[in-house]
């Protein structure tokens, strides 16, 4: 098996992220941080990738912070874990702002900053067999990857108040009724599911997309009027691209539209 912490594959305009420290529990060091920094900057600038796809090798998605790691720096705690979270912290936003559509696979435990990556994509597909916790409280810290931005967007100040003080553990099926996945799939479809589904997002309208994208991270700081502003901007400049003129006529035609 590779030695790096983070494999990347491109094919058929779909980049494939994994995780790959298996055995441990695909936690978060400086080198698989590190790395999964260089591959999202590389993703997000290569034009012919049209979609995203995070997967994990093993049996967990991400335990999140390799406490380990941590306790191998006690002499300088405080600035590696500073460092550690401000990596964390850039491919986040990345993923977020990326002109690419994101979907994530989660098998197994997603915890601590692997619950934040999970959920920071804009589809997540979810084993049946997956568990999600937060789990920093239990260690005595506090919460890093926008769990605290993204949590209370995405299932209510309450919800997320009671995962952070309880560190409760949360099913694939839990995770689905309370929003934070898109959709639960048998473990052994885990990955074909979440792979079709990203190809075919690779071969739709990038444009649309990223705009889509763009709207959906500012619609909680912007008045209605501001956000229809954006609405209206986005749309005409959709309906004159290549791809907008294709679905146009596509859809009066009857026939399904050919993208680039």
């Amino acid at each position: 098996m590779s030695t790096k912490s983070v494999l990347l594959k491109i094919e058929n305009n779909l980049a494939t992220i994994t995780l790959n420290r298996p055995t441990a529990a695909n936690g978060l060091d400086m080198n698989l941080g590190n790395e999964l920094y260089e591959i999202i900057c590389k993703v997000d600038v290569d034009e012919n990738i049209k979609a995203v796809l995070i997967n994990a090798n093993g049996k967990f998605f991400s335990a999140g912070g390799d406490l380990k790691y941590m306790q191998q720096n006690f002499d300088n705690l405080g600035i590696t874990v500073k460092t550690l979270a401000d990596k964390l912290h850039l491919c986040i936003a990345l993923l977020d702002r990326m002109e690419k559509p994101v979907i994530v696979a989660v098998n197994g435990m997603a915890a601590g900053a692997g619950f934040s990556i999970a959920i920071s994509g804009d589809i997540v597909v979810a084993a049946e067999s997956a568990m999600f916790t937060l789990a920093y409280t239990a260690a005595g810290l506090s919460p890093d990857g926008g769990a605290t931005y993204r949590l209370p967007r995405l299932i209510g100040m309450r919800k997320a108040a009671e995962l952070l003080y309880t560190n409760r553990k949360l099913s694939a099926n839990e995770a689905l009724e309370w929003g934070l996945v898109t959709r639960v799939v048998a473990d052994n479809e885990l990955q074909e599911k979440a792979e079709n589904l990203a190809l075919k997002l690779a071969k739709g309208p990038t444009k649309s997309f990223a705009t889509v994208k763009k709207l959906l991270l500012s619609s909680f700081n912007n008045s209605l009027e501001t956000q229809m502003e954006m609405e209206a901007r986005g749309i005409a400049a959709c309906a004159i691209s290549e791809n907008g003129k294709e679905g146009i006529k596509a859809f009066l035609e009857k026939r399904k539209p050919v993208f680039k």
